[in-house]
């Protein structure tokens, strides 16, 4: 649902902005006096930034509130730390197994280049990501819902064996 509501208004602010565009080039060739027009334009691009600014503002303030990366701040004593080590081309975790509803940190790293540390469902749907970076840690809180073999995947290229770098992360049922 999100998804396609994303992609709706998506569509939508784009075509608003190449009718504007479209608006701007037709009538750019003009040579007439812009008074009224101009102050009109003003008046309109006025109420078109205040109108962005308090649409846009708590949009992207409440879209960030769900971001997971601050959740690994407050992951309690039961969460299971993962070291996760990217290296040209594998991925190497100190834990793969964990339990639906069991809170898992991943502290991601690189060894060599940048990689992308995306995780990927049974349906192959990206679930989490963060990049993993050569000298610095990610952190990065996940609860996994569903049990099942998870894959990890690099998202960001980084040589020729760039396509097979991958990791499998198991989720086990609460009677396993």
């Amino acid at each position: 649902m999100q998804q396609i509501f994303a992609w709706q208004l998506t569509l939508l602010l784009t075509f608003a902005m190449v009718a504007v565009f479209v608006f701007v080039v037709l009538n750019a060739g003009r040579k007439e006096d812009y008074g009224p027009i101009k102050e009109r334009g003003y008046r309109l691009r006025t109420r078109f930034f205040w109108a962005l600014l308090l649409i846009g503002t708590p949009t992207a303030g409440y879209t960030l509130l769900d971001l997971p990366y601050r959740g690994a701040e407050r992951a309690g004593a039961d969460a299971l730390q993962v070291e996760a080590v990217g290296y040209q081309w594998y991925w190497t975790l100190s834990h793969n197994e964990a339990r639906v509803g069991q809170p898992v940190v991943f502290n991601v790293t690189s060894k060599d280049v940048n990689h992308g540390f995306g995780i990927y469902d049974q349906d192959m749907q990206l679930i989490t990501q963060v990049q993993a970076m050569p000298g610095y840690r990610n952190r990065l809180m996940h609860v996994f819902e569903r049990p099942g073999t998870y894959r990890i995947l690099c998202l960001e290229y980084c040589g020729v064996a760039h396509h097979a770098m991958d990791a499998e992360f198991r989720v086990l049922d609460e009677t396993q």
